[in-house]
């Protein structure tokens, strides 16, 4: 069934939007990550112009998160404490990104520094995280074998401590604000939710269970991908509301499902699970830029700069 996207002004089948909202929505539910370093690929692909994808993949990103965070609020696992923290270094992230991006935006290179950007985060991320997870995986065969502790040094060492009770940490509040912080100006230039940055960060940095750190990742996600939404909508005009809206209705469902899957499967495959995705992504990305165009020359449209 073709329907017809006003902003984007392309035709898509609606059902395959709806079916890449609930994949996306499935993994919001099940790793914390907002979807977003898969979706604007994705949409790319099915001829979506990238501005129209960027802004309008927020909107979906706080839906299904909105949704994953309301099945972790009532399991008890969202350190509410943690995501405020988070959240107030992610708002002035968010607003310092916007300014990056148009002064990027004014030296003409944006496009493939987003892309760059997405290729160097992904690539680190996903090794580190696959390479740890390969490791407590292999730990956990081994009968008697010990947990190893995490030794957290610096965050341990820095002023501004805090309880975060939920999450049993007593730790310095700057730290999330940093992480915070480089979510929400990632989430600015890039158009992801940075669940993809902020889990790892969350559990290798701070030293988080992986059950409270996912649906606290939610948490923060949600407030932010809206305030970058918001100034896509009134900055830019590239919210395109019937995409937004199918995309929803696929990631509030698939949302529900994730967060049900996650709960059973233990930490460790979680978190491998997360690093393969994050690393095929990647690939992709590395090869489409590596890869020469099949046009090599494109008309400017009359008047364009």
């Amino acid at each position: 069934m073709q329907i017809y996207l006003p902003i984007a002004e392309v035709s898509v089948n609606a059902f395959l939007l709806l079916g890449l909202g609930g994949i996306v929505g499935i993994l919001s539910g099940m790793f914390g990550v907002g979807g977003g370093f898969l979706m604007t690929p994705l949409l790319f692909f099915i001829g979506i112009p990238p501005a129209v994808a960027v802004a309008t993949e927020a909107v979906q990103i706080v839906a299904s998160s909105f949704s994953g965070v309301l099945a972790h609020l009532r399991r008890k696992t969202v350190d509410l404490r943690m995501g405020t923290v988070l959240l107030i270094g992610g708002l002035i992230g968010a607003a310092i990104g916007v300014v990056l991006f148009n002064y990027l935006k004014s030296l003409g290179q944006v496009d493939l520094l987003v892309r760059l950007c997405y290729v160097v985060f992904l690539g680190i991320i996903g090794g580190l995280m696959f390479i740890e997870s390969w490791r407590a995986i292999r730990r956990s065969k081994i009968v008697g074998a010990r947990p190893v502790r995490r030794k957290h040094g610096l965050v341990h060492a820095l002023p501004l401590k805090m309880k975060f009770r939920v999450s049993g940490l007593y730790i310095s509040v700057i730290p999330p604000l940093i992480i915070g912080l480089c979510v929400g100006i990632l989430a600015a230039i890039m158009g992801v939710g940075g669940g993809f940055i902020m889990v790892p960060a969350m559990i290798y940095l701070l030293g988080m269970p992986t059950k409270v750190v996912i649906g606290t990742s939610l948490f923060q996600i949600i407030f932010v991908t809206a305030f970058t939404t918001m100034l896509h909508a009134t900055t830019n005009f590239t919210v395109d509301i019937v995409l937004a809206v199918l995309l929803l209705i696929g990631g509030v469902i698939g949302a529900q499902v994730g967060t049900r899957i996650g709960v059973k499967m233990k930490a460790e495959n979680l978190r491998i699970l997360l690093a393969m995705m994050v690393l095929v992504v990647c690939g992709k990305l590395a090869f489409d830029l590596l890869v020469m165009p099949s046009e090599l020359y494109s008309i400017g449209v009359a008047g364009g700069h």
